[in-house]
């Protein structure tokens, strides 16, 4: 990247941090600050409409191949009493939630992967089910996780940085008489079902989610055995559900860190 496209670049990131939500209150639970300015460079709505778009495809191909778990699968069933304890809670992050229309479905796959679309669209691989032997509060952790990225639009932040880029370029090449070298954000063409997200997203995803399923009675110190499992399962290489997260000591580090913020949380909605 040139010095003067860097140049570009930091101004219209200055420009968009004043422009970002601002940080939350003092607030009871987890305090991560206000979502990316990065977002306002993406319309929400064309993002939920690509996921959605990408979620039915994909149920489309499962259900071809017969992975599709029917409603009465007694573990979609499981999944899907716990998505709708935690729901409720996700108004708080995210006000476009009370509006999503949220979906929770199962896919048979050796995978050891779960994910949360934009717009609420869930799926599990059956794998991280089956090869953990998750309890209620493991899966509560892993889901309160995945809806966290939706929650607080890390995909929409990741798309807006590389809008943000496309802007400099832009600029830059018109100033220097080069043409529009822009993309417009149709053209991104970002598969949004195998999105990986920096540990920053991450880590932020593990504590909001702690967060999530404490309001809703389940217990936040399974996540900590979460990662002891996963960690086990993977020998040392991290599964592709984790490719990209923290390492398993910084992580269970943070959320011990966290848990007083959060239990107190859990012991009302247990109480509730």
């Amino acid at each position: 990247m040139t010095f003067a496209l860097r140049l570009t670049l930091a101004a219209l990131s200055a420009a968009l941090l004043l422009s970002a939500a601002p940080a939350q209150a003092q607030r009871e639970g987890v305090a991560v600050g206000g979502n990316s300015g990065f977002t306002q460079l993406v319309p929400a709505g064309e993002i939920e409409q690509a996921s959605r778009q990408q979620y039915a495809k994909m149920l489309q191909e499962a259900a071809a191949q017969k992975a599709l778990a029917p409603a009465s699968h007694p573990q979609l069933q499981r999944l899907r009493r716990i998505a709708q304890r935690i729901i409720p809670h996700a108004v708080a992050w995210n006000p476009r939630a009370k509006d999503w229309q949220w979906e929770v479905n199962l896919i048979g796959s050796k995978q050891i992967n779960a994910f949360c679309m934009p717009g609420g669209k869930i799926a599990f691989y059956t794998g991280i089910l089956d090869q953990l032997q998750l309890n209620d509060d493991e899966v509560a952790m892993i889901m309160g996780h995945e809806m966290a990225h939706a929650l607080r639009e890390h995909a929409r932040e990741r798309m807006g940085k590389s809008t943000a880029t496309n802007i400099g370029a832009s600029l830059l090449s018109q100033l220097l008489g080069l043409g529009d070298l822009g993309q417009t954000v149709a053209g991104l063409g970002v598969e949004l079902i195998n999105l990986r997200f920096g540990r920053e997203d991450e880590s932020e995803a593990d504590l909001v989610g702690m967060e999530l399923g404490a309001r809703a009675g389940f217990d936040p110190r399974a996540g900590i055995t979460l990662w002891q499992k996963m960690a086990a399962a993977s020998k040392g290489a991290p599964p592709q559900w984790l490719s990209s997260h923290p390492a398993g000591t910084t992580r269970i580090a943070d959320m011990e860190r966290t848990l007083p913020r959060v239990m107190p949380l859990y012991e009302r909605a247990r109480k509730g």
